[in-house]
């Protein structure tokens, strides 16, 4: 009896725990469940799969020149090649930009140098248009890549030119506000001949100055108008076949170079002592010869005789 008592007292005690614990559920806020689409979000996209790293690139960032507006860019590029594809690389190049036309890309300078019998330096000097500039760039690195060649540096520099040219129209604004006064005051009148001439010295000197600053503005706006970009190639200076980094053309160069600065500093070396050496090898012979033998006999024998002669006695 006693059991089947403590029985029913452990039941009811579970029935109204259960009955609670539904009341916590039925008042708890109620938060927004709606589906999220996990399959192609942003963090999914943006990391990859352990085991499917993406190859490495040599390549300049992919920065447009949309995301600075106002400033002015300086493209510069070195390519390094095999010295027999530099000629072929580089006039792709200009080809390309011929291709543009004159109004998108313009050649601004040229050169091809042979430095020693197998190293070959060149470099080219484009005017762009800036919203064709980067793909240029990138384009021609991907002829570069194509004759198997690697970007060996890459510079791009800006100059916020749309802030200075907005500071000079604000200069130039306060400037013509200042002429507008003091041209108003030389209307009025009532001004002694000094006072005219200095507020005349003063708007003369304004007006040089808005001069001044429309000049800084067109500059700007060519600036802005154009990109200027530079292509440098450097050869590997290496053997045929052997590709990038030949030890023995690097050993070759080493060897030329220390035997050059070793020619040139025996070459400074005699030219600053071989002057000095013939002086005294000349002096040399003229004391060892017969006159001047003489000339020291004479003076020796006439110094004996006055180092020889007695005191006079008192």
């Amino acid at each position: 009896m006693k059991t089947k008592l403590l029985a029913g007292a452990m039941a009811l005690a579970l029935i109204g725990c259960s009955e609670n614990k539904s009341e916590a559920l039925r008042e708890a806020p109620a938060y927004d469940m709606a589906p999220v689409d996990v399959s192609e979000s942003a963090s999914t996209r943006a990391i990859p799969a352990p085991d499917a790293a993406p190859p490495l690139e040599m390549r300049s960032p992919n920065i447009s020149i949309t995301s600075a507006p106002g400033v002015a860019f300086n493209y510069s590029y070195a390519f390094r090649l095999d010295d027999n594809q530099i000629a072929k690389v580089q006039e792709d190049h200009a080809a390309a930009c011929e291709a543009l036309g004159t109004n998108r890309c313009r050649i601004a300078g040229m050169s091809y140098r042979l430095v020693r019998e197998n190293e070959v330096e060149a470099q080219l000097l484009f005017k762009l248009d800036p919203a064709i500039a980067r793909k240029f760039g990138r384009d021609a690195l991907a002829s570069v890549e194509k004759a198997e060649g690697v970007l060996a540096a890459t510079r791009i520099s800006g100059e916020d030119v749309g802030t200075q040219i907005s500071d000079s129209q604000r200069r130039s604004a306060d400037l013509n506000s200042e002429i507008t006064r003091l041209e108003t005051r030389l209307r009025q009148g009532g001004l002694g001949d000094r006072e005219r001439a200095e507020l005349q010295q003063q708007v003369a000197g304004m007006r040089r100055q808005i001069d001044g600053e429309r000049d800084a503005r067109r500059t700007g706006e060519a600036m802005l108008a154009t990109t200027p970009m530079q292509f440098d190639y450097v050869g590997t200076g290496g053997l045929p076949g052997i590709g990038y980094g030949n030890p023995f053309s690097d050993a070759l160069n080493m060897l030329v170079h220390s035997g050059g600065v070793m020619l040139s500093f025996i070459l400074v070396v005699g030219a600053a002592v071989l002057p000095w050496a013939a002086l005294f090898a000349l002096l040399l012979i003229i004391w060892r010869t017969t006159l001047v033998r003489g000339v020291r006999a004479w003076l020796r024998g006439t110094a004996k005789p006055a180092a020889a002669a007695p005191p006079a006695e008192a």
